[in-house]
């Protein structure tokens, strides 16, 4: 069961997917605006937000950017429509996944699942590579001897190129490891994903040292 912060302005939707995933065995607080949810997240922090990004007042998109400044809990968005820019613009700000509306319930709280447990299934291990270490008993990543603040979904990513050191992953095989997805229409996670966690660790993100892009595959963690 999960604590979940559900944040949806239609009323007739929100019910239905409370009392859904309540059903599923959820813990679900919900609310109708953005607001309401960043006071929610800053006096009682949830395991999980599922955030629809056409609120009013502060959108879905802007929120989620608020709460990345706070913290790194799972962010999953709600799209009316499947549009790249905004799935894109949404993952930018520091989403972990997304689905389209309308969602069937038992589809969404799959998702929760997957978001859940692949936080919990990294290795207690602390890996260094150069100046880059990763201590996941600690869920702690430093560059330089200075604290890296990554997400789960940015973490989980990162450790699954570390698990693999020079081989190249093709999109499909890290959706499937990190998003438990399988279609590659959602390749624009990956992409978005190491975009992030190269802003963070890469010297120059747009000459990346430790994650490289293997043009017409994927992607491979080749440290210095």
């Amino acid at each position: 069961m999960a604590g979940i912060l559900l944040v949806e302005d239609d009323p007739s939707v929100r019910a239905g997917l409370e009392l859904a995933l309540t059903r599923q065995g959820h813990a679900v607080t919900s609310y109708a605006t953005g607001e309401e949810a960043l006071d929610h997240v800053r006096s009682r922090r949830p395991e999980i937000v599922i955030l629809d990004v056409m609120l009013p007042g502060i959108d879905g998109v802007e929120v989620c950017r608020r709460i990345r400044r706070m913290d790194p809990l799972p962010i999953i968005l709600l799209t009316a429509r499947g549009d790249d820019l905004d799935v894109v613009v949404g993952l930018e700000a520091g989403a972990d996944d997304y689905v389209v509306k309308p969602v069937e319930p038992r589809v969404l709280d799959a998702r929760i699942r997957a978001v859940l447990r692949r936080l919990e299934s990294a290795p207690p291990d602390r890996l260094s590579f150069g100046e880059l270490v990763i201590d996941r008993g600690a869920l702690k990543v430093t560059l330089a001897g200075r604290e890296v603040h990554l997400t789960p979904t940015e973490l989980r990513l990162l450790l699954e190129l570390i698990r693999h050191p020079g081989q190249v992953l093709n999109r499909r095989q890290l959706l499937r490891a990190v998003w438990d997805h399988t279609h590659v229409s959602d390749s624009r996670l990956v992409d978005t994903c190491v975009q992030r966690i190269r802003a963070k660790i890469e010297p120059v993100p747009a000459d990346p040292v430790y994650i490289h892009t293997v043009r017409g595959f994927g992607y491979r963690f080749n440290p210095p």
